[in-house]
């Protein structure tokens, strides 16, 4: 393939620092791979002093199958792997590790569960926190953040510290190191050992880093300790991609590299070869909206094509409708939907969708698998009064929502297996004001035992404080009551013209068959249109592409209340933007959950 310019520039760079700005679709892993190959055949630096890293294992694999097709060779003395993967060897030959040492996610999330139940108390009971105390926890050791000058944004930062240092005390006894460790002890092991950082320097001369954007801190740290003295450092990246805060991605590394490597020679890739060009101008004109980037002007050879479509639904159901009759509509024409992609901001939105693609039987794949609604704690505790109020006198119901809202009743008023309140009534006879609350919860119980599941949950939410109780835990929790109230209004939806509790319980258990089904039909083969997330899609391309639900609250998220928060939300829709080829639709809706929904604000900004 004929190179421009830029391209150019950077494969025939030899040594010394160079940065690499590439814009989507500009060619960036073909440039790292030729550029591998000049070196080694033009410029006669031996194969065996380059590394390439990356982040991701399979980027790893793709980038050195493509180097060895472009030589021509079955294998190659060039090492490319990860920044784990690297730092694990490192580890490896200075204090002889074994996989045995590396903890695996499985232990990891044990550990995170265990510290939990003894800090968090009920925070136990929720899926995504442990996945939010271990991104923290990765930030914490990522940034070399002191613990007593970090401030969690997942629960107070007391039970945050107590779980922190109880997970590290856990890795410390097991003698496991995690992956964050690796970087950390990495890190150490070329502080303290300047005699094996000199013989890693002299094993790797030339290094190159894809995705750079996404560097934490302590990555950096030691890619800076590698590369010096000689500093021949190539990074390729663009930051107006660069969409993993969360993973403790930090832009403002890769827009501070001049100034960390004043010599460095600066290259931009500017030309886009996926999108068309009105695609490529409307991305161009949202993502020009951030202040914190380096300015460019990106063009593209391809044809101007069809215009960037903006629609609005009445409510998301009519929105996936009509996607996905659309899309049925082609199926029945044979047109192949692989080269289709609908994204949404979180997993938890593909819900609504997901339906609409079984119920018109329009084959699909997920990048990640759907989290079940149904198997979220507030759920649980909903199902629990429904029982409750059948009937069902079991502890272990009693237990789920005895205390939300709390009634202050204690476990120890509960010595058997089957709940009565008159034995309740009886532990706290001294207490007349807990008394008054027992009655209160049979009378509701039996208000409830009356009621459709829809009217159930309203009474649960509004009569019996709910609600109030999910706004007082969010708070403790620092989370926005919008997003429990969010899944509250979801699975209530859920219970629409059911006519009772065995009804809904058995469409939930049809769901989670259906979603099991489909996660195991994707095992073995991906077909049809892909549905994911913003963040799961990058580096994917397609020629349609529907980004759905581009209101306030999703696109920006709501967690986004910062201005640099929201610059990254605006970086994450001009990467979903630009992974179309030829078709882009952009769709918000009006009302969810007999609610009014607001447009996104980066829909007024692409100008349509």
């Amino acid at each position: 393939m004929k190179r421009n310019p830029s391209q150019l520039r950077a494969i025939i760079h030899l040594s010394g620092p160079m940065m690499v700005l590439a814009g989507p679709g500009s060619g960036k892993t073909s440039v790292i791979v030729e550029r591998t190959a000049y070196m080694i055949k033009e410029g006669k630096i031996p194969a065996s002093s380059i590394l390439v890293v990356t982040f991701s294992r399979a980027a790893a694999i793709e980038m050195k199958e493509r180097f060895l097709k472009f030589v021509d060779q079955e294998r190659s003395d060039v090492t490319f792997g990860t920044f784990h993967g690297i730092f694990y060897g490192i580890l490896k030959a200075a204090y002889n590790l074994s996989a045995a040492n590396i903890l695996s996610e499985e232990e990891k999330y044990s550990i995170l569960r265990e510290m939990t139940e003894q800090y968090g108390q009920e925070m136990s009971q929720e899926g995504d926190f442990l996945e939010e105390i271990s991104k923290e926890i990765s930030i914490v050791k990522g940034n070399c953040i002191s613990l007593e000058h970090y401030y969690a944004s997942c629960c107070s930062d007391e039970v945050f510290r107590e779980i922190f240092t109880g997970y590290k005390n856990a890795l410390r006894a097991r003698r496991k190191l995690d992956f964050d460790d690796m970087i950390l002890s990495c890190y150490e092991l070329f502080d303290k050992r300047p005699d094996i950082l000199n013989g890693w320097r002299k094993k790797f001369v030339h290094i190159l880093v894809d995705e750079f954007q996404d560097i934490n801190s302590l990555q950096y740290k030691i890619l800076r300790m590698l590369a010096a003295p000689a500093d021949n450092l190539f990074i390729v990246g663009d930051d107006d991609q660069s969409i993993y805060h969360f993973r403790g991605a930090r832009p403002e590394i890769m827009l501070n590299f001049t100034r960390d490597y004043p010599k460095a020679q600066t290259v931009l890739l500017d030309v886009n070869y996926r999108c068309s060009g009105s695609i490529l101008r409307t991305a161009m004109k949202v993502i020009g909206c951030n202040s914190r980037r380096f300015k460019k002007a990106l063009t593209t050879p391809n044809e101007e094509g069809m215009p960037v479509t903006c629609k609005a639904f009445e409510n998301p159901r009519e929105e996936y409708i009509c996607v996905v009759a659309a899309l049925k509509k082609r199926l029945e024409k044979g047109e192949n939907l692989e080269n289709t992609a609908i994204l949404l901001r979180t997993n938890q939105e593909g819900e609504g969708l997901v339906n609409a693609l079984m119920e018109y039987q329009v084959p699909f794949t997920m990048k990640e698998q759907l989290p079940n609604l149904f198997r979220h704690w507030i759920c649980r505790n909903l199902q629990a009064y429904l029982h409750m109020a059948a009937g069902d006198r079991s502890r272990k119901n009693f237990l789920e929502m005895m205390n939300r809202p709390n009634r202050y009743i204690s476990r120890d008023a509960l010595p058997d297996k089957q709940i009565s309140f008159d034995r309740l009534r009886e532990y706290y006879k001294d207490k007349d004001w807990m008394c008054d609350r027992i009655t209160t919860l049979e009378t509701h119980l039996r208000i409830l035992g009356t009621l459709s599941p829809f009217a159930a949950i309203n009474f649960i939410r509004k009569g019996m404080g709910y609600e109030e109780y999910l706004r007082e835990y969010a708070q403790y929790r620092k989370i926005k009551p919008e997003e429990l109230l969010e899944t509250l209004d979801r699975i209530h939806e859920s219970t629409k013209g059911m006519k009772d509790l065995e009804q809904w319980e058995r469409y939930i258990e049809e769901y989670t068959e259906k979603l099991n089904e489909q996660a195991r039909k994707q095992q073995n083969r991906k077909e049809g249109v892909t549905v994911s997330t913003l963040h799961a899609v990058k580096g994917l391309e397609f020629d349609i592409v529907y980004i759905l639900n581009v209101n306030e609250g999703s696109i920006p998220y709501r967690k986004a209340v910062l201005e640099e928060a929201v610059e990254e939300e605006r970086r994450l829709f001009y990467v979903g933007m630009t992974r179309a080829r030829k078709k882009l639709v952009l769709a918000y809706v009006k009302r969810q959950y007999e609610k009014e929904r607001e447009p996104s604000r980066f829909l007024e900004e692409t100008g349509l």
